[in-house]
Parts: structure tokens; sequence; C-alpha cells
């Protein structure tokens, strides 16, 4: 049995769920590129968001921080044209403004690590009723963020993005998967 989400869900769920959420990433980029797909996703299905993954990813240099804080507002403009991302300006406009707010923080991996003192918390949650949308760690990190020209980093994408980096390791303690990534 995995965690309930990803139970009945598509082969692209599954998979992400498998072989993705709740296992550590690293790398300033790795971790820009999923922050600011929380971001995209929010209001919408994670789903949605992952089927446009490769479009995101062509569209801002495959998260290369430096290249996308470069980008111009021409250039933002021309990926909100495109069909390959989520069309919402201001989602779009946060990524450039993410990237450059990124660069002022000389280890960006260890700065985001650094909420969890560098390791992954490991919570025992039986029903999916137990996984909360916010926790005191993803409101200050929320808090960081803002306070260092981040957007779209509220507590609830903070929180996803932690699972999804797996800063946060959510699987139910009835998951197949729970401890063999």
């Amino acid at each position: 049995m995995r965690c309930s989400w990803a139970e009945n869900a598509d082969d692209v769920m599954r998979a992400y769920h498998d072989t993705e959420w709740a296992v550590p990433h690293h790398g300033a980029n790795t971790l820009f590129e999923l922050l600011c797909l929380e971001g995209a996703q929010a209001g919408l299905s994670w789903r949605t968001v992952l089927m446009r993954r490769d479009g995101y990813r062509a569209a801002f240099h495959g998260f290369d921080i430096a290249r996308v804080a470069d980008m111009t507002d021409a250039d933002l403009a021309g990926v909100l044209a495109t069909g390959g991302v989520i069309r919402h300006r201001q989602k779009i406009w946060s990524v450039r403004a993410n990237a450059r707010a990124a660069l002022d923080i000389p280890d960006f991996d260890a700065f985001v690590w650094d909420f969890v003192d560098g390791r992954p918390i490991v919570n025992r949650r039986a029903s999916p009723k137990d996984v909360p949308a916010t926790t005191d760690i993803s409101d200050r990190m929320s808090k960081v963020l803002k306070k260092r020209g981040f957007s779209f980093v509220g507590s609830t994408i903070c929180y996803a993005f932690m699972q999804a980096a797996g800063m946060v390791d959510d699987h139910l303690t009835t998951c197949e998967v729970r401890g063999a990534v």
C-alpha cells in the first residue's frame, strides 16, 4: 500500500511518490526548482505542475539560478506565451524574483536544509488527516524567505516544498515506500 494520494493515482504520480517525494534532494538549482514548482502549484494540483515540469525546465534554463536571475521582462513574457507552463503572470515573474533572492544566499542548499538542522524529519503519520498543511518550521521558513525577497512562498507552499525536497518524510506508516528510498 502507498500513501493514499498515490495509491489510486496514475503512473506519473505513483512514480513521483515512489522515487522522488520525501527523498532528500540537494543542490541549489534542484532545490530552487522544487521551490518554484511548489509555488506554481498554489491553487492547483501537483499533477498539473508535474505534467508541465519539462516545460518549466525548458523555459527557465533548467532552473539555473544565475541564468533565471538574468531573464528580462521580454523573456518572461515569452514564457507566459508558451503552452508548456501554467500561464499565471505573477507566478512566472516570481521565478525570476526568487532566483535573484537565491543569488543573495551564498549556499542556498545549506541555507534551506538548516531549517531542519541538515537532516530530514521523519514523521510517523498513520492517516492522511494526520499530515498537516503547515508547521512551525514551514511558518518560519516562509517568513524568512519573504523577508529575503522570495514570493509564492507561503507556509503551505513551504511545507509542500519541504516534503518534495525530502526535508520532511510524511510517508504514512502503512506506505510500502516508507524507509525504502
